[in-house]
C-alpha cells in the first residue's frame, strides 16, 4: 500500500530549511503532500499561487530523484483535516530546537486526538539550516541583505523582485 505523507507549512517563502525536510521526507513515502496553508488573518509576502508555484518548481525534482509523487496544494482549515482529504496516513513536521520540539509535541498530541489513523513523524533538522526561519529570510531581504545561503536561488530572486526599490 503506497505511504502518503502530508507537510504543511506556509512557505513564505520555501526556504532550505523547508528542503531539509523535504529531502528526508521524500524517503519516508511514495506521495508526498505539501500543503500551503491560508490563514484570513495573516497577509503573506508570496499569494498562495506564487507558493505553490515555488514548491512545485524546487521540489518536483527532489521527489522524482527519490521515487516520490510530489502533490502541492492548499489548505485553511485544521492541518488533520487536510491530511485526511489527501489520504495521508503521516504528517511531517520539521524540528530545528527544543522550542520547535515542545510546541510540535503538544499538536501532535492535540492531533492525534482528533485524527488517530494520522501519524506525526518529526524530522531533525540538519545542522546547518536549523537557524533558518521564513520570517527571518523575509525581514534580510527586505533590508537588501544577502539571502543566498538560506533560499534556493529561484526564490532569492522573486524576494529581490518583491524588495526592489521603486
Amino acid at each position: 500500500m503506497p505511504r502518503t505523507a502530508l507537510f504543511a507549512g506556509s512557505f513564505d517563502p520555501i526556504t532550505n530549511g523547508h528542503l531539509d525536510v523535504v529531502r528526508s521526507a521524500v524517503r519516508l513515502a511514495d506521495r508526498l503532500v505539501l500543503a500551503v496553508g491560508i490563514h484570513p488573518g495573516k497577509t503573506p509576502l508570496f499569494s498562495a499561487e506564487e507558493r505553490l508555484g515555488m514548491l512545485e518548481e524546487i521540489c518536483r525534482p527532489l521527489g522524482k530523484s527519490a521515487g516520490c509523487e510530489i502533490v502541492c496544494t492548499t489548505f485553511g482549515d485544521l492541518v488533520v483535516s487536510a491530511a485526511q482529504r489527501a489520504g495521508a496516513t503521516i504528517l511531517i513536521r520539521g524540528l530545528r530546537d527544543a522550542g520547535d520540539f515542545d510546541y510540535e509535541m503538544q499538536m501532535a498530541g492535540m492531533n492525534a486526538v482528533m485524527a488517530p489513523d494520522v501519524q506525526t513523524v518529526f524530522l531533525p533538522a540538519s545542522p546547518e539550516v536549523r537557524p533558518i526561519t521564513a520570517t527571518l529570510v523575509r525581514q534580510i531581504a527586505s533590508m537588501d541583505g544577502d539571502i543566498s545561503a538560506f533560499v534556493p536561488a529561484q526564490v532569492a530572486v522573486r524576494l529581490k523582485k518583491k524588495f526592489a526599490k521603486a
